[in-house]
C-alpha cells in the first residue's frame, strides 16, 4: 500500500461510529449534543468514554430517543489521553476505521493531537465534530504534553496515569 493511500481513501469514507470525549457532569452538554447529533446519525453506534455517570448520560440519551443499545460506556479513561487509549483496542477489533469525534470546541485542538496519535496507530481516522462555547481554547502546552504522552502510548503502552496499566 502506498504511503497515504488509506489516509486519502478514508476521507471518502463516511464515519461507522461515534465518539463522545464526555465532559463535566455539572452540565451534561457535551452528552446532549451528542444526542441531537446522534438523531441524525441513527445507524451509529456512539461510544462514550468518561463524563458524566451512566444514569445521568442515559438519561439524556433516552429523552432524545436514542436506543440506549446504541451506547458504549466507557469509564476506564480519567484523563484524554486514556479517553483514547481505552476506546482504541475495541474499536479496532469491532472492524470500526472511520469515526466522528465529538468534543468541546476549547478541548478540540488537544482531542485531534491525540486522535491522531492514538487512533491514527490503529489505522482509525476521524472526523472532529466541534461543540461550540464560549471558553477560550487550551493552552498548546497541554496539547504538547498530551502528544508526547500518546507517544509513548504507541511506542510502550504505558499512558503515564495508570502505572500497573500497560
Amino acid at each position: 500500500m502506498l504511503w497515504g493511500y488509506k489516509e486519502l481513501k478514508n476521507q471518502f469514507i463516511k464515519p461507522q461510529a461515534v465518539i463522545l470525549l464526555g465532559g463535566s457532569t455539572k452540565y451534561l452538554e457535551r452528552e446532549k449534543f451528542t444526542a441531537q447529533f446522534a438523531r441524525r446519525h441513527p445507524h451509529l453506534p456512539i461510544w462514550i468514554t468518561g463524563g458524566s455517570p451512566k444514569q445521568f448520560t442515559e438519561r439524556v440519551f433516552t429523552k432524545a430517543g436514542i436506543d440506549p443499545k446504541r451506547l458504549r460506556l466507557d469509564y476506564e479513561a480519567v484523563d484524554t489521553v486514556t479517553n483514547f487509549t481505552t476506546l482504541v483496542d475495541d474499536l479496532e477489533s469491532s472492524g470500526i476505521s472511520n469515526v466522528y469525534l465529538v468534543t468541546s470546541d476549547y478541548h478540540m485542538r488537544r482531542a485531534r493531537v491525540i486522535g491522531e496519535i492514538v487512533l491514527g496507530s490503529r489505522g482509525i481516522s476521524f472526523k472532529p465534530v466541534a461543540i461550540p462555547s464560549k471558553q477560550a481554547p487550551e493552552p498548546i502546552e497541554k496539547s504538547i504534553r498530551d502528544a508526547a504522552r500518546a507517544v509513548v502510548w504507541v511506542t510502550t503502552g504505558f499512558t503515564g496515569t495508570h502505572p500497573n496499566k500497560m
